[in-house]
């Protein structure tokens, strides 16, 4: 998936960017309306693993959210973005960079990523916060015992 989507400088990236988010709005408004229909009647335990692309989804979506799920948001401090930038550009997965990458003169692609990418973290960083309902640090859920029942442990103490 992200080495169709590609990177913003590459030709044709907008329109790929543009069909990518389509495409994740229809999927969540999909769940939405099934856990409107059921209102969960089950009881079950049900996950909505989100791409940190769900800010770019619309008021409609980001208001409902909250009301079938419990939003959890995972920050990751600016020291740690380095590595994600890294990650990215030698294994790319789909990401909107909504306007967020330009080039300055002179610049290389990678050159232009690199300085652009921690804006754009910072950006979404601002939208995250403002919509979650739980958020747990970097550091701890990277600590060596942290394990599933403690993230669960946390979302259910938090929320």
């Amino acid at each position: 998936m992200g080495e169709w989507m590609g990177f913003p400088y590459e030709r044709d990236y907008k329109r790929r960017e543009s069909q990518y988010l389509n495409c994740e709005i229809e999927v969540l408004h999909e769940i939405l309306e099934h856990l409107e229909r059921t209102k969960n009647a089950t009881g079950e335990n049900i996950v909505v693993d989100t791409t940190g692309s769900v800010v770019y989804a619309g008021e409609d979506i980001l208001g409902k959210l909250p009301r079938y799920t419990t939003v959890v948001y995972l920050p990751v401090p600016s020291e740690a973005r380095e590595g994600l930038l890294k990650a990215y550009i030698s294994k790319p997965h789909p990401m909107l960079w909504r306007d967020a990458f330009s080039k300055a003169p002179g610049e290389t692609n990678e050159e232009s990523l690199a300085r652009g990418y921690p804006r754009l973290l910072s950006s979404r960083e601002r939208l995250y916060a403002r919509y979650a309902d739980v958020k747990i640090e970097y550091y701890r859920r990277h600590e060596e015992s942290f394990g599933v029942r403690d993230f669960l442990n946390a979302i259910e103490t938090n929320s």
